[in-house]
């Protein structure tokens, strides 16, 4: 019972407490309103997807996989994704506020793709990854992995439904509202993906240079 409560509670802070998981969803939950949390809970099993893969490869073969290495090509990629999220979401805004009808959901494969590349990032493996390693069987880590990705399907699920429902009751009347909301929350997406983006590139600079 206790490990199933860690993994659960680990998964759900996790996701809530990364700015760039709650960056990448808001543009998406915006257009998604009341279905909203269907674009969660896929972003929710692609994390939990990336997660099992990275942990299963760390546990399974402890020192042939440089999990490092992955983490930080992982991180860039989340940094590029937020930006090309961002964008979209900008170019979406555009096009409500030009034509005057409700922004699309995203295809349903998209958050799952998004999700996967979060959970194949370092961010996540400090919570999920790491204290695997730690259990004294596989058997167990095996179960953390697997409660730690249920745990963070259901925070993104419902952060994902707020948002959706936030966007709906407050602005699903009007078309200029609803561009200014999924814009504001594309701006972050952009803002966070360059600041994610830069610090993971400027650490590598900085070591090269010395």
């Amino acid at each position: 019972m206790t490990l199933a409560f860690a993994g659960i509670i680990a998964g759900f802070a996790h996701v809530l407490s990364g700015p760039d998981h709650l960056a990448a969803i808001a543009p998406y939950a915006v257009a998604g309103k009341a279905r909203a949390w269907r674009t969660g809970v896929r972003w929710g099993f692609g994390h939990s997807a990336g997660v099992i893969a990275v942990g299963l490869l760390a546990v399974l073969f402890r020192d042939a996989v440089h999990v490092d290495a992955l983490s930080a090509w992982g991180e860039r990629c989340v940094g590029l994704v937020l930006i090309a999220i961002g964008v979209r979401g900008l170019r979406t805004a555009l096009a409500v506020a030009r034509r005057s009808h409700a922004a699309t959901p995203p295809h349903r494969h998209t958050p799952f793709a998004i999700g996967t590349v979060h959970g194949l990032a370092g961010s996540s493996h400090l919570l999920g990854v790491v204290p695997a390693l730690m259990l004294p069987s596989e058997l167990d880590a095996c179960i953390y992995l697997a409660l730690f990705g249920v745990g963070s399907i259901a925070a993104m699920g419902a952060f994902s439904s707020f948002v959706g429902w936030f966007a709906d009751r407050r602005f699903g009347r009007g078309t200029a509202a609803q561009s200014a909301l999924l814009a504001a929350c594309s701006v972050a997406a952009v803002a966070v993906g360059c600041f994610w983006l830069l610090s993971q590139l400027w650490p590598t600079a900085a070591s090269a240079s010395a």
